[in-house]
């Protein structure tokens, strides 16, 4: 069952795919309803999951599902993914490829493989302050909180 993103509880659990590009408005548009459908008919074993998204920047897509209702099972996060490659085709998108880092520049969010950042680290074009996108929080908190973070406190300090 889709609920508002905002109603689900801090201990839900989330899945950030980052996108390779942004959304255009249009895109926006046509990927939310697409979610909306499938997460207002997403289940585990016969029962309804309480699920939302979030699109956030125009960059990320942030699927969030409510445990305390149902958890999550192997087939239904199956279908999860199945719908994110299936924007990723629909929308000449990359969203699966845990090799990427995405960091802001300024203001403009930059897409980098991870050889890529590590060389503009050395090059001193990033740096332990650089704003990076923890893709790897696991809840709704972590989320809101420990997303969007400086590279010093997220798993990116490694390279520096």
């Amino acid at each position: 069952m889709f609920v508002p993103f905002e109603e689900l509880d801090n201990e839900a659990r989330v899945w950030v795919y980052p996108a390779s590009r942004p959304f255009t408005d249009a895109e926006v548009v046509e990927i939310s309803q697409k979610l909306e459908a499938f997460l207002t008919q997403w289940t585990a074993h016969g029962s309804s999951l309480n699920a939302s998204f979030s699109l956030p920047y125009k960059r990320f897509i942030v699927i969030a599902l409510d445990e305390n209702a149902q958890s999550a099972t192997g087939c239904s996060i199956d279908a999860s993914v199945r719908i994110i490659q299936e924007l990723e085709k629909t929308y000449d998108l990359v969203l699966l490829d845990k090799m990427n880092i995405s960091f802001k520049q300024g203001e403009y969010i930059t897409y980098k493989s991870i050889a890529d950042f590590k060389a503009m680290v050395k090059r001193k074009s990033v740096s332990e302050n650089t704003l990076v996108f923890n893709n790897l929080v696991l809840n709704k908190d972590e989320f809101l909180s420990e997303w969007e973070v400086p590279a010093k406190d997220s798993w990116h300090a490694r390279y520096f």
